[in-house]
């Protein structure tokens, strides 16, 4: 048994958000400290077969973490000692906001999932903006997700991710345009092309880049075509797949199935799996896998599928702190089973 595993009982007798403030403490407690050392040299797997490039960034593994853990980017450095090859942050707002009322993040650990409803609860674009650029970052990609501010009205939401960009620019090695959140009123509205081809062009102008977007699983096939003809318009680096849904599965079992917000982990794995294949078949461009993976063969099977790296957060609740560790030695068991000299060779192989 693992020291997370004669702990998790306790944090899971706590409220998930409470529990998720004292992870970061404790994450933040070592970060910068001797502590984080050690913690690198047991989580690390060094291994030249892991080692990928995507827009632009050179990742030492494809194993990364999502946006919505470190909301705030408090404890990048120290995600990045546990193993993971990329930190995205965020999701960041040009406006501090407090987020949906509490409680707003719910477990459902026989279905392997969580439901939040945060709302893009963050410190805003020029205090993260500031603590980035103050802060000692890894040696590890990071990313900056983007979002809307709750009460900016969505006519004037490219100016409102624009002003975000500014602020956060000199940090970030990419970008995320999220416009797939469900918990931000009208937010999804965005991702009609008109709506994101403008907040597209505001932030082309302004120079972001490597510049990404993540989109929404609920999507319908033909609308996550017409918002890959805009990535293809704009020349845009990557696609992130998937955003969390508001779909409920029929075999979903714990009770809070039916509070609202998104959906994530174990549920969808198979759904975002499969809208991965269905963009490698219709892009040249980086894909960033998300949903649902715990283990190694998750994320093989998102690489497979078309994924260039893959992120999880659900997975890192359940499993705990040494999941990126232990996904990647099993990356590595998996390339040499089916002879591949590299993650860059796996990639798309299923099709």
């Amino acid at each position: 048994m693992s020291i997370y595993d004669a702990l998790k009982p306790v944090l899971f007798s706590l409220p998930p958000e409470t529990a998720h403030r004292l992870v970061h403490r404790v994450l933040g407690a070592a970060q910068h400290t001797p502590i984080e050392t050690a913690v690198q040299s047991q989580c690390q797997v060094d291994d030249d077969r892991l080692k990928t490039t995507a827009f632009d960034c050179s990742f030492p593994n494809p194993v990364g973490v999502a946006a919505g853990f470190d909301k705030n980017a408090e404890v990048p450095s120290m995600l990045a000692a546990l193993g993971f090859g990329h930190v995205e942050v965020g999701g960041v707002t040009a406006k501090k906001q407090p987020g949906n009322r509490r409680p707003r993040l719910f477990r459902l650990p026989e279905d392997g999932a969580l439901i939040n409803r945060m709302g893009f609860n963050n410190d805003g674009a020029d205090q993260i903006g500031q603590r980035l650029a103050e802060s000692p970052l890894p040696d590890v990609p990071v990313g900056v997700n983007i979002g809307k501010s709750k009460t900016t009205p969505l006519a004037d939401a490219p100016s409102d991710y624009a002003y975000t960009f500014e602020r956060v620019r000199e940090a970030g090695d990419y970008f995320v345009v999220n416009v797939s959140s469900p918990n931000t009123p009208g937010l999804r509205s965005l991702q009609n092309r008109d709506a994101l081809e403008a907040i597209i062009t505001r932030l082309v102008d302004a120079g972001a880049a490597p510049l990404l977007v993540k989109l929404s699983p609920d999507l319908p096939r033909a609308a996550i075509s017409e918002a890959l003809a805009v990535v293809a318009e704009f020349n845009l680096d990557g696609v992130i797949a998937t955003n969390t849904t508001t779909a409920r599965p029929d075999e979903l079992t714990n009770p809070n199935k039916a509070e609202r917000g998104g959906l994530s982990g174990a549920p969808i794995e198979a759904e975002a799996t499969d809208l991965i294949r269905f963009i490698y078949d219709r892009t040249d461009v980086p894909i960033v896998g998300v949903g649902g993976i715990s283990d190694a063969d998750g994320a093989y099977e998102k690489i497979r599928a078309g994924a260039s790296v893959v992120q999880l957060y659900t997975g890192l609740v359940f499993e705990g702190p040494t999941i990126a560790r232990d996904i990647n030695r099993g990356l590595v068991e998996r390339l040499e089973a089916d002879g591949f000299d590299s993650i860059e060779a796996a990639v798309g192989t299923e099709q």
